[in-house]
């Protein structure tokens, strides 16, 4: 049913959609992050190991970092399946040209309930623009609708609006560009339980109507690379995925993230125009 009802709406909507850059390549794409082999605290931040997702495939490996405060019900539960196993051994079942790809099917793994419940819908968060204000707008400060908080992309409401708002808050989400992490459901809005999909391109159709929470650090050439179809015969295979806090730090990867809160990439944004989020380079990142 979850993959009937994600393949009609991606069908009826369309999956012809504008590239959004690739992570692999990100590092061509930013003057700042050319070239570069050793962080250092200016220029590069370190990802939290409990935020650090290592996707094991028959591909290759996949990093992703998640985002918690953005959807904290969804990186709550991913981290239990994440934990107890079940996840491992999963295949991606769909994966689409232009589109994404998808896996984490537990129940098609072990012929049964897995027993997780539906996830509540965090399509969108309430974003304090004083406690996580935007690294980095994409034009006027105070009308700018897209930008960066961490190196993530963000689609928001302009500051301003938060005198407005009964709250004090902002309406924000990630966008999803290629390399995005988000999450399956059926028709139902609150029926995303251990389905995921790796973005492998830009579709702005899905935004703020599935919850994503993470952005894939480094392996986007490992997603692109896995083989397609709907379903796909032979698929492959989600080998092992792991929280790298639960690691051991001597065999865990380390990744620093090109900061976008420095006066230095603001001014490199600015040279790139008012142009959408997901049309830029995804930034880059240091893995060790």
């Amino acid at each position: 049913m979850k993959r009937v009802a994600f393949g009609l709406m991606a069908g009826l909507l369309g999956l012809a959609m504008p590239a959004c850059g690739d992570t692999t390549a990100a590092a061509a794409g930013w003057a700042l992050g050319a070239g570069a082999e050793t962080p250092d605290e200016a220029n590069w931040r370190a990802v939290d190991p409990q935020n650090l997702l290592v996707f094991e495939t028959t591909k290759g490996r996949i990093l992703v970092e998640a985002f918690p405060e953005v959807a904290p019900k969804h990186y709550d539960q991913f981290s239990k399946v994440i934990r107890s196993g079940d996840l491992d051994g999963t295949v991606f079942h769909r994966v689409i040209e232009g589109f994404m790809a998808q896996g984490g099917d537990v129940y098609m793994k072990k012929g049964e309930d897995p027993g997780w419940p539906g996830i509540p819908a965090e399509f969108t968060f309430r974003r304090d623009i004083a406690a996580l204000p935007l690294d980095a707008v994409i034009g006027p400060e105070d009308t700018g609708k897209m930008g960066y908080v961490r190196g993530f992309p963000i689609l928001t409401q302009p500051s301003f609006f938060a005198e407005m708002s009964a709250d004090g808050l902002v309406s924000s989400s990630i966008p999803h560009c290629q390399g995005i992490l988000s999450t399956a459901r059926t028709d139902f809005p609150n029926s995303a339980d251990t389905q995921f999909f790796l973005m492998r391109d830009h579709a702005p159709f899905l935004d703020k109507q599935y919850t994503s929470w993470g952005r894939v650090v480094d392996g986007q050439k490992v997603v692109m690379a896995l083989k397609k179809g709907e379903p796909v015969i032979d698929p492959d295979v989600l080998t092992s995925i792991k929280i790298a806090a639960d690691i051991p730090e001597a065999a865990r990867p380390k990744v620093w993230v090109l900061r976008t809160d420095t006066a230095a990439f603001a001014a490199e944004l600015a040279t790139k125009g008012e142009v959408d989020v997901c049309s830029l380079p995804a930034i880059p990142a240091i893995v060790k």
